[in-house]
């Protein structure tokens, strides 16, 4: 099958080994995938990871010893733990400390022809959800996460930093729950693609920093992000961090300390939220699709997706 394959380079592979199926595990053939920013930090050395890349997708299910599975569109959970660990007896798979990532630990990914994954791991795409929509399942997850995580009262006031994908989305997700929220990025363009009007839209070189939002959301991508945030959280404020990135910042802890400001790592969420919120067209995906490409083309489409102007970029399989 032909794959995306990264070995300390991008390489797309023509004759790559087919996926043999696991007991328990359903064999998928790929619709759309999506390329996220940790992939393209996954190239620069993050997670120092070798194999398939990929892990935002949908598809279709071929074979599974679960008959009602069979060619159903899905969306997949990344995160495959060994279910025996401590870890995973308190609940706590995504942190299973031998887990397999999609497309980050382990070897298999979602930019190949065919995929196998656990049937624990496959959610069922609702009929009216698109698969262009549906490949954002795992992103949009990751958005509804912050609500899981950090109550945001009514009135509080919200500042999301970073006009990337996910930033749009955490925008469109936490705004009818603050009373007053704030988007923060570098393109003017990008700034005013989603959101209702009651969004505040600034550009970085024109917000004037200061400690007054009660919950900020790092999405910049850039390990600069900490610092921003950190200055405009208010004392026993919120910091939620959502960047990945290979790179490194010194950082000042002492202002978390005498600010009392809560820190919150963020990463996977709920996807059956994410799915209802799709079905239900609470958020809009479509201005958040910058271009498409065929699996053949996937060179072409890490190139475009890297460039400061591109949002999301897909490979579509069907092409």
């Amino acid at each position: 099958m032909k794959a995306l394959v990264f070995d300390g380079e991008l390489k797309l592979v023509t004759t790559h080994p087919d996926p043999e199926r696991r007991p328990g595990e359903a064999l998928i053939r790929m619709g759309v995938a999506g390329i996220c920013n940790t992939d393209l930090e996954i190239t620069r050395g993050y997670m120092d990871y070798t194999g398939v890349l990929g892990h935002e997708f949908v598809g279709t299910v071929e074979q599974s010893e679960d008959d009602t599975l069979v060619g159903k569109r899905v969306a997949g959970e990344i995160n495959l733990p060994c279910g025996a660990c401590e870890t995973c007896r308190r609940g706590l798979g995504n942190h299973c400390p031998t887990r397999e990532v999609l497309g980050m630990v382990g070897g298999r990914g979602a930019f190949a022809e065919f995929l196998t994954l656990p049937e624990a791991n496959l959610h069922v795409v609702p009929d009216d959800v698109t698969d262009d929509e549906a490949v954002f399942t795992e992103p949009l997850a990751a958005a509804c996460e912050i609500l899981r995580q950090v109550d945001v009262e009514l009135g509080a006031k919200v500042c999301v930093l970073g006009d990337g994908k996910l930033g749009l989305l955490v925008v469109q997700v936490l705004e009818s729950f603050a009373d007053e929220i704030t988007l923060v990025g570098k393109s003017l363009d990008k700034i005013h693609r989603v959101g209702s009007s009651a969004v505040q839209r600034v550009l970085a070189e024109e917000f004037e920093i200061s400690p007054r939002f009660d919950v900020v959301v790092d999405c910049t991508g850039s390990p600069s992000g900490f610092t921003t945030a950190m200055q405009l959280v208010r004392p026993r404020g919120t910091l939620v961090l959502k960047t990945t990135a290979v790179d490194a910042e010194p950082v000042n802890l002492a202002p978390i300390v005498v600010n009392e400001v809560t820190i919150v790592g963020s990463r996977c969420g709920p996807f059956d939220q994410a799915l209802r919120i799709l079905e239900e067209h609470q958020v809009d995906t479509t201005p958040l699709v910058s271009a498409r490409f065929d699996i053949a083309q996937a060179l072409d489409a890490f190139r475009t997706a890297a460039k400061p102007t591109t949002l999301k970029v897909l490979i579509d399989f069907a092409r």
